[in-house]
């Protein structure tokens, strides 16, 4: 099966009639085949002498055609006279998100059964200066979260006459079975880093459920008597995100600037468009995002939508903050010990196997207090 040649393309909207076109010379003719006009030089003579032809003997061009009274054949067969598009198209998935929104923290080995974060908490307190007042002591509490790690395996097997089929088509049967198999390890972990995995047994949890995370809060009922931006004005969705930016500064208590720390604003993907919804004056809410916090970086992602019960989310975190910690100051990871690994290949009689396998933990919520969550909207 041999691919046909494209060749040309207009995309959508670009169509147009074709007008004030004059066919000049052979290479105008040409052009005209390359959009899928095959115009014939003598088959244009013969149909214009026939024109003149049937106007010199006064014929109606709308004459009536004396039917064949043999039933009509087609005396090639149908195989000699298709095209073949080039290449197959692929079947679209969901975009996995969970690496553009928060990124992947590879650590651990695919072996270990679980991921432990150490937090530390340094107390003590002043008092006034006596000479016969004891002194108050510092000291430290410490505490450890931790994380199950899950483990996955997928794999293909390859026979020898699936294996020759699939190469008459020039499709290769390895490489897509081989494709399916670690795309869908991929799909597994994006799952995990969004709802994590829970056998009642395991602490897996994601970027929608881990327990440190803070709770939601509802955004305003805008004049419509609804939460929704589909149903708000530009400056009721201005309103929300302003009062997100407030409450991430409070709770902060100082440690961050919303205007200068690098943020993130990560928005359910059936609702980021409203953002570039204008006002009479051509005034955006994402216009007002980019002038007053140009350190904020947008993002969305399906999961977000209907994430709180039936409502649509959005979160607004800073990703990093180191201060004295000695982690790697993140706010939230996303912890895979092993995205792919080889287990074997094992030889069939009649072709063979392989089998692959990752790792993950689902997602960790380090530092809460730097981490809004709106819903509602």
């Amino acid at each position: 099966m041999q691919p046909s040649k494209i060749h040309s393309f207009i995309p959508a909207g670009k169509v147009r009639p074709l007008e004030g076109f004059s066919v000049d010379s052979m290479q105008d003719i040409r052009d005209l085949e390359k959009i899928g006009i095959a115009l014939d030089s003598e088959d244009i003579l013969n149909m214009y002498q026939a024109f003149r032809r049937m106007q010199s003997a006064g014929m109606a061009l709308d004459a009536d055609i004396v039917a064949p009274l043999s039933t009509p054949s087609i005396p090639v067969a149908i195989q000699f006279l298709q095209a073949w598009m080039p290449g197959f198209v692929q079947f679209m998935t969901w975009a996995r998100k969970i690496d553009d929104l928060i990124g992947i923290t590879t650590l651990g080995d695919w072996e270990d059964e679980e991921i432990v974060q150490g937090f530390s908490e340094r107390t003590g307190f002043a008092q006034p200066y006596g000479d016969e007042t004891n002194t108050p002591l510092g000291s430290w509490n410490t505490n450890y979260e931790r994380r199950t790690i899950v483990r996955f395996e997928s794999g293909m097997r390859i026979g020898r006459l699936g294996e020759k089929r699939a190469a008459k088509m020039n499709y290769s049967d390895v490489e897509n079975r081989r494709m399916g198999a670690t795309t869908s390890l991929e799909i597994n972990r994006n799952y995990i880093g969004f709802y994590g995995y829970n056998d009642g047994t395991g602490r897996t949890y994601g970027y929608l459920n881990d327990p440190n995370l803070p709770a939601y809060e509802n955004v305003a009922t805008g004049a419509g008597s609804s939460t929704k931006w589909a149903d708000k004005t530009t400056l009721e969705i201005i309103a929300d995100l302003l009062t997100a930016f407030q409450s991430l500064r409070v709770q902060a208590q100082g440690n961050i600037d919303v205007k200068k720390t690098p943020l993130r604003l990560h928005v359910a993907i059936s609702c980021i468009d409203y953002l570039s919804t204008p006002t009479e004056l051509g005034y955006s809410a994402n216009d007002w995002l980019q002038k007053n916090y140009p350190n904020v970086t947008l993002d969305s992602a399906p999961e977000l939508d209907a994430a709180n019960g039936s409502a649509n989310v959005f979160y607004l975190f800073a990703p990093n903050y180191q201060g004295d910690s000695t982690d790697n100051g993140n706010t939230i990871d996303q912890l895979v010990p092993m995205k792919f690994m080889t287990l074997g290949v094992q030889q069939l009689t009649k072709g063979y196997e392989e089998a692959y396998s990752n790792a993950c933990a689902g997602v960790l919520c380090k530092r809460p207090t730097l981490v809004y969550r709106g819903s509602g909207i």
